[in-house]
């Protein structure tokens, strides 16, 4: 992600991010300028129980002037289509129209116990609704916007002068696991995020096709659709350090019995189970063990600093645009604040 909305540079190379996903505010924004000073072309930040992307990213917008800004992920449910469209307005107008707004549903799970959806089926058909309908209210100085749907009803007409937004079209991405969600990037979405755990095998056998059916079901070419990746990534003077912290976060990632049949189709469907069986044992030390060096491999960057640089030159390739991200669980913050620096560091430009 360029500050421009575009991905890769003018060269076709891969352009490369930084995600923060731990940490308070404070540390976030000094992350953030500390990118934006060794030449990373984006920064982004997601929420969860204790944290907000768009309060986030108005502090990282506000305080940088060249980076591009993104979430990564906001979420799409939660708020209604107004507040979400005008939350987004403003963090472009903020930024200057480096935003990408990027966003997902979460699971099942979190859509009824964090957000209260009392619809929680269909989240893919909901993301299809909702993203025409955002960029229609991004418009809303062109006229009324009145639409009926499954998920979203809107009925507004403008009452006052309403100024067009800094930019007509807001870069908008998706984040997407199983297929169907997927699709919903082919279909609608100027991007995809794509999950950290996500593998080569899995990119080309379910990712670039599912995108590729839903960008022939709306008439679009699937070269539009953007890939954002997120490397996982951990340096430390001893590799089995670093590799310890960063097979920590894949389990974390593979805990929930929903991502069974994703690794399964990636080839890694024994070390899966294995990590969720240790996780409903509560046993973290054993999800660890569980990740093997070749699953590590194929999902993260963890070792020496050359170690790790030639890691992320071999698997930023899949990508338009690379993140690199520190894993946290388990993790110390301090040593999570001290590795996203070395990150930034070792890829200075």
């Amino acid at each position: 992600m360029r500050a421009d909305g575009s991905d890769r540079d003018s060269e076709g190379v891969t352009t490369r991010g930084i995600t923060v996903l731990a940490g308070g505010l404070t540390e976030t924004v000094e992350i953030t300028r500390a990118a934006d000073r060794a030449g990373f072309d984006g920064a982004w930040s997601g929420e969860f129980l204790n944290r907000s992307a768009v309060v986030s990213v108005a502090a990282m917008a506000a305080a940088t002037e060249r980076i591009g800004v993104g979430t990564a992920i906001a979420y799409a449910v939660g708020r209604s289509p107004l507040v979400l469209a005008n939350d987004a307005r403003f963090l472009d107008e903020l930024s200057g129209g480096r935003l990408t707004l990027g966003l997902g549903t979460g699971t099942r799970g979190m859509m009824i116990g964090w957000h209260g959806v009392t619809d929680p089926d269909g989240p893919a058909s909901r993301m299809e609704e909702l993203l025409p309908l955002l960029r229609r209210l991004w418009r809303l100085h062109e006229g009324p916007v009145r639409h009926e749907g499954r998920f979203y009803t809107c009925d507004i007409t403008p009452t006052a002068d309403i100024q067009p937004p800094v930019r007509p079209e807001i870069p908008i991405y998706t984040a997407g696991v199983n297929a169907r969600m997927i699709e919903v990037a082919g279909r609608v979405s100027d991007g995809l995020i794509c999950h950290p755990t996500l593998t080569d095998r899995y990119l080309e056998e379910t990712a670039r096709p599912a995108i590729e059916r839903g960008a022939a079901k709306t008439g679009r070419g699937a070269a539009d659709v953007r890939l954002k990746g997120v490397i996982i990534t951990s340096i430390h003077d001893d590799p089995d350090v670093a590799r310890r912290e960063a097979a920590a976060q894949i389990a974390f990632y593979v805990a929930p019995k929903a991502y069974g049949p994703v690794m399964e189709a990636s080839g890694f469907g024994d070390e899966a189970a294995a990590i969720q069986a240790a996780f409903r044992a509560k046993d973290h030390d054993a999800m660890v063990a569980a990740v093997s060096d070749r699953m590590l491999d194929e999902m993260a960057a963890a070792g020496t600093l050359d170690e790790v640089r030639d890691r992320v030159a071999l698997l930023e390739k899949r990508y338009d645009h690379a993140a690199l991200y520190s894993p946290s669980f388990t993790m110390a913050a301090e040593r999570v604040t001290e590795n996203t620096f070395a990150i930034i560091e070792a890829f200075r430009r």
